[in-house]
């Protein structure tokens, strides 16, 4: 009977610490952080949220706040300007380019690099998935609630082929999440219902549980290598400009950043996980990898 009930015991101690056992990226946090490190961020998905400030956000959207206070969120992170485009132009290319309206491609030419310019030509990847959107790269409003003036890749106009080859409708974002092959460089536009132009927080809240869901639970994210934020384009002139910004990283843990951050942060964080050099006012922004202590690649040096 004792020799039964040591090994029952057993059994059940065993057990226990089994069911403890992390999983998934904080199973990689975990073996990471035992061997005092972390793998460096070699990938970027970025998903923009529209026109709500940072107390909106943070008070309607109960999912994303959720996210925020289990990995990191900013709280003095700043949109450029109004209205739309030149914030998603300030994401990609590190400038407004003058622009304060919200034409199309057709009103505004953009030349130069966007930073999905820059990882392809450095030897990346970039790619833009769009919800809605009738085909690759399309550069009129239409398809389904798509809007191309928040599609920042489709205005650059060197770059137009390599848009019309990874500027895709969304479908693709699932199936590249779950095989690990998601862009070094990358960003994710919602349609107008689902990033809260033309429908509640509530429901965009729901969307982004499921988006974003499907990325944390594939391998690139487990690893260590990818990094999500989700941000907003601007918010509805109720905050100066404030809005949530929240960064996904298993490096993360209820981490609150103070440090005042702009788009441009941003676009410097892109430039620094491809290890190029900072687009236009990037490279005087506020570095947003150091604000958060993520683990970035240096940049190559000649």
């Amino acid at each position: 009977m004792r020799l039964r009930s040591c090994l029952a015991a057993v059994v059940a101690v065993l057990a226990m610490t089994a069911c403890q056992q992390p999983t998934g990226a904080a199973a990689h946090r975990a073996e990471h952080q035992a061997a005092g490190r972390l793998p460096r961020v070699t990938k970027v998905l970025v998903f923009v949220v529209e026109n709500h400030s940072r107390d909106e956000m943070r008070s309607q959207m109960p999912h994303l706040a959720g996210l925020g206070k289990r990995y990191s969120f900013a709280t003095r992170y700043r949109a450029v300007t109004h209205p739309s485009l030149p914030n998603y132009l300030a994401i990609a290319g590190g400038s407004t380019f003058g622009v304060t309206d919200d034409d199309s491609p057709g009103g505004h030419v953009i030349h130069g690099r966007s930073v999905f310019g820059q990882a392809i030509a450095a030897g990346k990847t970039a790619k833009v998935y769009a919800e809605g959107m009738p085909g690759s790269c399309a550069l009129q409003p239409g398809g389904t609630r798509y809007a191309v003036k928040h599609n920042p890749w489709a205005y650059f106009a060197e770059e137009r082929a390599l848009c019309n080859a990874y500027d895709v409708p969304l479908g693709a974002l699932s199936a590249d999440a779950e095989s690990g092959s998601l862009p070094a460089a990358g960003m994710v536009v919602p349609d107008l219902c689902h990033d809260a132009h033309d429908c509640d927080l509530a429901g965009a809240d729901v969307w982004l549980r499921d988006m974003v869901g499907a990325v944390l639970a594939g391998p690139d994210f487990a690893s260590g290598h990818l990094a999500v934020v989700i941000t907003a384009d601007e918010d509805d002139r109720s905050q100066g400009n404030l809005v949530l910004t929240t960064v996904l990283h298993p490096s993360q843990q209820g981490h609150v950043v103070r440090t005042p951050l702009t788009h441009y942060s941003l676009t410097r964080f892109y430039d620094q996980v491809l290890r190029v050099p900072a687009l236009r006012r990037a490279s005087t922004a506020p570095d947003l990898a150091k604000a958060f202590g993520l683990p970035v690649p240096r940049l190559r040096t000649r």
